[in-house]
This record gives C-alpha cells, sequence and structure tokens, in this order.
C-alpha cells in the first residue's frame, strides 16, 4: 500500500515537472541569443528528463531540489525580459497611437492612413486628428479569417454618426520589426510587443479583404452611444497605457479578443468567459447567443451578408469603402434602457 500511495504521488509531480521542463525549453529556445539557444534548451530539457526519471529511485528529494533552484533561475531570467521600446518595426506598425482627451473633444496623434496597393507596396501615411466623441453613435465588429474558420482577426470600428458618418478603426496587434512575421507559437514566449493602431476602415479593412485576401466579415453590434463611447475612450486609454509602458503580445493570453475583451468589461459591459474567445473564429456565434448582433434571421445567413469581400473588392478602396462595405447588412435594433 505504502508502494502504491508513492506512485501515485510520484506521478501528479513528474507531469508538472515534465510540463514545466516543456515550457522552459521552449522559452529558452525562443529568447535566448542564437548562439545560444539550442544548447541552452537543449541542456535544460535533459536535466528535466533526468529529474523526472530519477523520481522512481532514492534521489527523488535532491532531483527535485535541483530542478527547483534551477527553474526558479529561468523564471527570475524570465521576469527580466521586457519589451522593447525602440526598434526597427515594421511600417505598417512602426507607431502607437495615443490620445488626448479634453471634454468631448479627442484628439489622436499617430492615426495610420496607408494607401495599399500590394502587401509590399505602400504609401504610408500617419496623421493627427480630432474627434467630437459626443457624436460616437454605433461600434462595428470586423473579423478577418486568415487561417481557416477557427482563427480570425478582430477588428471593432466607431462610426460617428448612425449611417454615412465618419468611422474610425482600432486594431490591437503584433509589433514585429522589418523582416519578422506572426508566430503563434514564438508570441507565447515574449516574441514581440503589443501595438493599438487606429487607422482608417479602407486602410486598416481594405488590406486585408482587399490585398491580402483574407475572408473580411462585418456584424453591427447592438450597443447604445453611450456604450459605443465608453469603449473607444478604454482603446484611447489601453493606448496611452502601451506607449507608456510596453507588454507583449501573447497568442492566448493577451491578444486581438482577449484585450478587447477586457476593455469591453472595463467599459461596463458583461462579457462572460466562453471558450468562443479563445478559437476567436467563432465569436460572431458568441455574439449572436447573446443578442449582442442582429437576431432577426438564421446566423448562417447573417454570415453570408455580412462578407464584404465582393463590395470591398467592387468599391477598390475608394474614399467611400466604409458605406460600400455596409450596403445590405443589417443593423440590430437597440432597446433604450427603461
Amino acid at each position: 500500500m505504502p508502494r502504491l500511495m508513492a506512485i501515485a504521488l510520484i506521478f501528479p509531480v513528474a507531469l508538472i515537472v515534465a510540463a514545466s521542463t516543456a515550457w522552459a525549453s521552449l522559452a529558452l529556445w525562443y529568447r535566448l541569443p542564437d548562439g545560444g539557444r539550442a544548447i541552452g534548451a537543449g541542456v535544460f530539457f535533459v536535466f528535466g528528463l533526468f529529474t523526472v526519471a530519477a523520481l522512481a529511485s532514492r534521489l527523488r528529494i535532491k532531483a527535485l531540489l535541483s530542478f527547483a533552484v534551477v527553474f526558479a533561475l529561468v523564471l527570475f531570467w524570465w521576469n527580466s525580459i521586457k519589451p522593447e521600446a525602440n526598434a526597427v518595426w515594421a511600417p505598417d506598425v512602426a507607431r502607437q497611437v495615443t490620445g488626448r482627451i479634453d471634454g468631448d473633444s479627442l484628439t489622436l496623434t499617430d492615426v495610420r492612413d496607408f494607401e495599399w496597393r500590394s502587401n509590399s507596396d505602400f504609401t504610408e501615411r500617419w496623421t493627427t486628428r480630432s474627434y467630437d466623441v459626443s457624436k460616437v453613435k454605433t461600434v462595428d465588429l470586423f473579423m478577418s479569417y486568415w487561417a481557416g474558420p477557427k482563427i480570425a482577426h478582430v477588428i471593432f470600428s466607431f462610426g460617428f454618426g448612425f449611417e454615412g458618418g465618419e468611422q474610425l478603426a482600432w486594431s490591437i496587434e503584433v509589433r514585429h520589426k522589418v523582416g519578422g512575421g506572426f508566430s503563434p507559437l514564438a508570441d507565447l514566449f515574449k516574441n514581440d510587443p503589443l501595438v493599438v493602431v487606429a487607422a482608417d476602415e479602407r486602410d486598416v479593412v481594405g488590406v486585408r479583404s482587399n490585398v491580402r485576401g483574407e475572408d473580411v466579415q462585418i456584424y453591427r453590434l447592438r450597443a447604445s452611444p453611450e456604450q459605443a463611447r465608453n469603449l473607444l475612450l478604454e482603446y484611447v486609454a489601453e493606448a496611452n497605457a502601451l506607449a507608456r509602458t510596453p507588454q507583449f503580445y501573447n497568442s492566448i493570453t493577451t491578444n486581438c479578443t482577449t484585450t478587447v475583451a477586457k476593455l469591453m468589461r472595463v467599459a461596463g459591459d458583461k462579457v462572460p468567459f466562453d471558450w468562443r474567445l479563445i478559437v476567436n473564429g467563432y465569436l460572431p456565434d458568441y455574439a449572436y447567443d447573446r443578442g449582442a448582433i442582429d437576431t432577426s434571421m438564421p446566423l448562417i445567413r447573417l454570415r453570408e451578408i455580412a462578407k464584404i469581400d465582393v463590395r470591398a473588392r467592387a468599391d477598390g478602396l475608394s474614399p467611400d469603402f466604409s458605406k460600400a462595405i455596409r450596403l445590405g447588412v443589417p443593423f440590430p435594433v437597440v432597446v433604450a434602457k427603461p
């Protein structure tokens, strides 16, 4: 019986050590300099395997203590890694938008307004603009599917007026360097910082629909003007905070969906946790179930109407892009609170 109890105790400990070994080995692989990453990751991996093996011997206590000390050193090193504030960033994420609020007046610095001809041929424009936040009336959700139906990039866009007014889109992205790219696995290990981009829709949405050929869908949200304004101001606060203190992008915990969910909660909206906030391609299903988008028709029909690709390509990134991509997209009725 004591032997069975010892085995029962060793098994979960071995799993914890194995998981810690896998995480630390990947962390060393991705974050050590090129010349030492393979050596560091390999040495720690072998050390972890020996520790797991030693759990079945009389050396288990010494092995565990040794592993704990070395793992603590890895954690200390890991916590010392901070995002770079200045680097040779890719042009489309080179600047972090910031905002200044004075009453109802919002002034944004470094709003992106690129003119895209191809993914590598574009005209850079960064502008300073002023907005009257009292005129914010709507907020729309864009889903840009770039890797099948399960994963999408999320963009929120705020409308200054119910129909035909100016739109301001916000995109939470990976701030990668020139020559770099998005890697979901690498970005679990402090690979790139987070950046908040404010931009014209024909820039941040159009580059995905018209240039990269992604499946972009738009959903008009059932939000009051007050809710839309509150969420916009939270985006501004998040952008300012990132400008002061950079943070790392994380493919699971700090990405375009989880950060928006956090902002919506801060703004006063209820966003209960759901697996579809992680597998974010199903975010429209989540919004539909919660009545946050139009529910007057089946979701499968709404998805078809929400696809903007044909309308976007027909428009060709003109000044009327925002109006063109909304043609025929239903606007849900917002029920006023008593």
